[in-house]
């Protein structure tokens, strides 16, 4: 549900990045940044006026402490930062990685920490605390940075937060860490329990783990959660009303991007490096959309027809809406609903842009839309349903530490009334796909289970456009017994974690 529901996928901004702000990680990857335009950065400055700047690393710290005390989303939070601050694309790609990475790493962080910490991490200040994680990431993660460099900073921030014994006692944490680099590996870290071992290996809460272990066996848990730390890349799909995806490809290489095609959606190009790929030619002229691979795979399951009347029952930011238009060549109607108005603007936005003439926005509850239409009213109806969102970690990596077990069972609760609420606008012969970025069975194939065993009007339909089968099987996600649901893990792609069922209404 990466395009609807209670998480939103942010838009992947990847740039460059240099001299002691180089982040780059030990996989080679570089993070998604928000690139800011020189225009921005000059004006910010000029507003700041004689206020001394913040460095990178204080703009990073001060974001891991607004995310761990305010539960804010890390990318909105981190978009507010960069905006206000105004920085040049090097040192706005360093706090980037400083915040997704301490984030995303934080258990292990603790774990090496609390060998070097005496009196315990919980008696630190919040902003120590994150102060020491984030110096810790750069040591222990990102080669291309200087150790002198993340520990003298860290001691300067000190000193200016606090007082010499606390700038004294970062010194000789910091230090001790970057003697003993050799040996604080995460995959030299031992526990006689799987569980323990994974979660503290790739950061993870033991009751996600634990979850996924009984859920996937602990070889796949722990792919999914080493999936989950990698970084991301981005994707665009196709306009098929404005081009081919080979020009699409032309014109992303010429402009300096890497792309290829998608190795799972038919309308998608992955992108490797380059950067912000919403701040293009090819973006405003409405020849692609943003969006991730797995995501771009539910429309192409809806399947839809020229002439169809579609419904998308929580669609904002429009992703899917606009796909579905455009799968339908532009004629007959996709209605895309979302609760808030100010969510529908972006429909709205998206369509334009596009220049899509068959698609409604429109604003409900999504659990009253029985209200507005007639039963057996859609030829199609699409619910990417509000989810737990941990299909979506890399992007959101705050989530591992938010969400709890409590929070998986009442969105399962909203999930089964809305499935209830919209089932009956499908004709009979019509389709019923439900989708979410979760990975969560509770959500996915129990969610469709129990629908199916109340709704006997209902059934699992394997009829898939060919060309996406034809990947999933090569990527081991479906078998021989493939019945009309799939779970993709976020290491199948490489892309986000989405589960999609598709359904016919018995005519």
């Amino acid at each position: 549900m990466t395009d609807s529901g209670t998480h939103k996928k942010n838009l992947n901004h990847q740039g460059s990045q240099s001299a002691n702000a180089k982040p780059k990680a030990k996989n080679g990857h570089k993070r998604p940044i928000s690139g800011n335009k020189p225009a921005q950065a000059v004006q910010a400055s000029q507003q700041a006026g004689s206020r001394k700047a913040k460095s990178p690393r204080e703009l990073a710290m001060d974001t891991l402490v607004k995310v761990a005390q305010t539960g804010a989303y890390s990318n909105l939070q981190l978009n507010r930062t960069l905006q206000d601050a105004g920085l040049q694309r090097a040192d706005a790609g360093l706090v980037t990685e400083l915040v997704y990475g301490t984030i995303q790493r934080q258990a292990t962080l603790d774990y090496w920490l609390g060998r070097f910490v005496s009196k315990g991490l919980n008696k630190l200040e919040p902003w120590v605390h994150q102060l020491l994680r984030m110096s810790a990431y750069q040591l222990l993660y990102l080669d291309r940075i200087p150790a002198h460099a993340a520990v003298n900073e860290a001691v300067t921030i000190a000193k200016k937060r606090g007082h010499s014994g606390i700038s004294g006692m970062v010194n000789g944490v910091l230090r001790s860490i970057d003697r003993g680099r050799d040996e604080l590996q995460a995959s030299a870290i031992k526990h006689a329990d799987p569980i323990v071992q994974i979660a503290l290996r790739h950061s993870y809460p033991e009751w996600l783990v634990s979850r996924w272990v009984s859920a996937y066996g602990a070889d796949q848990a722990e792919r999914i959660c080493a999936a989950g730390n990698a970084h991301p890349h981005s994707s665009v799909r196709v306009n098929s009303l404005k081009g081919s995806r080979e020009d699409a490809i032309a014109l992303l290489m010429e402009a300096g991007y890497d792309a290829k095609p998608s190795a799972v959606a038919p309308a998608g190009i992955a992108v490797e490096r380059g950067g912000n790929l919403a701040d293009t030619a090819g973006f405003r002229d409405g020849l692609w959309s943003v969006q991730d691979e797995s995501s771009m795979l539910v429309a192409e399951v809806v399947a839809p027809k020229a002439g169809m009347q579609v419904l998308d029952c929580c669609a904002a930011p429009g992703g899917k809406s606009t796909h579905l238009a455009e799968l339908m060549e532009g004629k007959g109607k996709v209605w895309a609903n979302d609760l808030h108005a100010h969510k529908r603007d972006l429909i709205v936005t998206q369509s334009e842009r596009l220049k899509l003439r068959n698609v409604e926005a429109i604003t409900e509850d999504a659990l009253k839309l029985a209200d507005r239409f007639k039963p057996n009213s859609m030829d199609a109806v699409l619910l990417d349903a509000p989810c737990s969102g941990f299909g979506v970690i890399k992007r959101k990596p705050e989530i591992k530490w938010t969400k709890t077990l409590g929070d998986v069972s009442d969105i399962a609760a909203v999930q089964h009334r809305l499935l209830n609420a919209v089932c009956d606008l499908v004709r009979p012969g019509g389709v019923l796909v439900y989708s979410t970025c979760t990975i969560e069975r509770d959500e996915n194939e129990k969610q469709i289970a129990d629908f199916l065993q109340a709704h006997s009007e209902f059934e699992l339909d394997p009829g898939w456009p060919e060309p996406i089968l034809d990947q999933l099987r090569k990527a081991g996600v479906i078998d021989e017994h493939f019945e009309g649901q799939a779970q993709l893990l976020p290491q199948h792609f490489d892309s986000d974690g989405f589960y999609i069922a598709r359904m016919i209404k018995r005519s």
